[in-house]
C-alpha cells in the first residue's frame, strides 16, 4: 500500500504529488522521446494522430470535463485555428509567431461567442453549439477569398528555426513538433487545474449556487473557460491542418465535435489522462476495425455504419456501466490494489453530482 502523508495545504496543490508519480510520468515523457527510433514511419503518423486529438480532447476537457458546459461545437474552432495559422503564414508571419496566435485568435473569438450562449444551460447549450458547428461550413464557403471555399487550402512546409517540418517527408521531425505542443498544453492544464482560476472552474461544474455564494462569477468563469478552451482546440485544429496536409469545409464537420465529446467522455471527464486514453481509442478502433475486416473477409467486406456503430456501443456501454470511463476504471482497479485486502465493493458506489436545487437545469 503506497501511502501520501502530507503535512501542509502546499501537499494538494503539487505538481506531483510523489516521487513515484514524477518518475513514472517522467518514464512516459522519455518514451515518447525516444518513439520515432522504435516505430516506422506509419505508426509514428498514428502516434502523431493521437497526441493531435489529446490535446483538442484536453481544450474540451477544460470546458465540459472542468467546467461543465456542454460544447457539440468544438469542430468550428479546430477549423479557425487551422485556417488562422495557414493564413498567417501565407502573410509571411513566422511559424513561432503564427501559431501561438492563431490560437489566441480562436480563443478570443470562442471568449466573444461564449458571452451569449453560455447564458443557456444543458441540453440548451449543446443545441446552440451544434448550430454554430453547422453555420462553420457555411462561413467557411462565404470567405472563399481568404479559405478558397469549397477548394480548400494546402497546408505549407514549417520552418521553425531553420529546420523544414512536413508531415510526409519529415514525419519524426513533425511528430516531435506535436509531442512538444502537447507537453506544453499538458503542463498548463496541469497548472491551471492548481490555480484559483481552475478552482473557480470546478466549483461551477459542481454547483453553480454555490459557487456564486462563496462570490465567484459565474458569467465571466464560463467565458473565460470557454476562452481557454477554444485556443487549446484552436492549436489542434492548427495541428490537425498539417497533419492531413489539405483541408476544406468539409473536414471539420459536426461528426468532429461529436467524436471529441465522445472521446473525452469514454476516456474519462474531468481527467488529463481521460483526454489521452480517448484519443488511443478515436485514433486506433477505426484502423483495428480496418484490421479486422481485413482478416474476416479478406478486404472484400463493406459494412455502412460499422465505425459509427461500434463508437455508439461503446460509449452506451460505459455511459451504463462506467460513466467515469477508462480513467474511472483504472483508477478503481488501482485503489483496489493499494487497499488490498481492505477495499470493500461499497467503496465506488456512484453518488449524485447534483443538487436538489439544480436537478432540472
Amino acid at each position: 500500500m503506497r501511502i501520501q502523508f502530507k503535512t501542509s495545504y502546499e501537499h494538494d496543490i503539487r505538481l506531483f504529488p510523489d516521487w513515484w508519480s514524477f518518475i513514472v510520468y517522467a518514464a512516459l515523457i522519455a518514451l515518447a522521446v525516444t518513439l520515432p527510433y522504435l516505430l516506422d514511419d506509419f505508426y509514428i503518423g498514428e502516434a502523431t494522430n493521437v497526441l493531435i486529438w489529446a490535446i483538442a480532447g484536453l481544450g474540451l476537457m477544460i470546458l465540459t470535463g472542468q467546467t461543465g458546459q456542454v460544447s457539440l461545437g468544438h469542430a468550428a474552432f479546430l477549423a479557425l485555428g487551422c485556417y488562422s495559422t495557414i493564413i498567417l503564414l501565407e502573410a509571411g508571419v513566422p511559424f513561432i509567431i503564427a501559431f501561438p496566435l492563431a490560437g489566441i485568435i480562436t480563443g478570443v473569438v470562442g471568449m466573444i461567442i461564449a458571452i451569449p450562449a453560455l447564458r443557456m444551460h444543458g441540453v440548451y447549450l449543446a443545441i446552440a453549439t451544434i448550430a454554430l458547428s453547422i453555420l462553420a461550413d457555411d462561413i467557411i464557403v462565404l470567405l472563399a477569398p481568404w479559405t478558397n471555399g469549397v477548394s480548400g487550402k494546402f497546408a505549407p512546409t514549417i520552418d521553425l528555426f531553420g529546420f523544414q517540418i512536413e508531415r510526409w517527408s519529415q514525419p519524426g521531425r513533425f511528430y516531435y513538433l506535436v509531442l512538444a505542443v502537447t507537453i506544453i498544453c499538458t503542463l498548463f492544464y496541469r497548472n491551471l487545474l492548481r490555480s484559483p482560476l481552475g478552482r473557480a472552474f470546478a466549483a461551477v461544474r459542481d454547483s453553480e449556487v454555490s459557487a456564486m455564494a462563496m462570490g465567484i462569477n459565474i458569467a465571466r468563469t464560463k467565458a473565460v473557460s470557454f476562452g481557454i478552451s477554444c485556443a487549446i482546440t484552436g492549436l489542434g485544429g492548427a495541428l490537425m491542418g498539417f497533419y492531413a496536409g489539405a483541408f476544406n469545409n468539409e473536414t471539420f464537420s459536426l461528426v468532429i465535435s461529436i467524436s471529441l465529446l465522445m472521446m473525452i467522455v469514454i476516456g474519462g471527464l474531468g481527467s488529463i489522462h481521460g483526454a489521452f486514453f480517448g484519443a488511443f481509442v478515436i485514433a486506433f478502433l477505426p484502423q483495428g476495425l480496418s484490421i479486422l475486416k481485413d482478416s474476416v473477409g479478406g478486404g472484400s467486406v463493406a459494412i455502412p455504419g460499422l465505425e459509427t456503430g461500434v463508437f455508439g456501443m461503446i460509449l452506451i456501454l460505459f455511459i451504463l456501466f462506467e460513466p467515469m470511463g477508462i480513467y474511472g476504471r483504472w483508477m478503481k482497479i488501482r485503489i483496489w490494489f493499494e487497499l488490498f485486502p481492505f477495499a470493500r465493493k461499497d467503496m465506488f458506489k456512484r453518488q449524485k453530482s447534483y443538487l436538489k436545487t439544480e436537478r432540472l437545469r
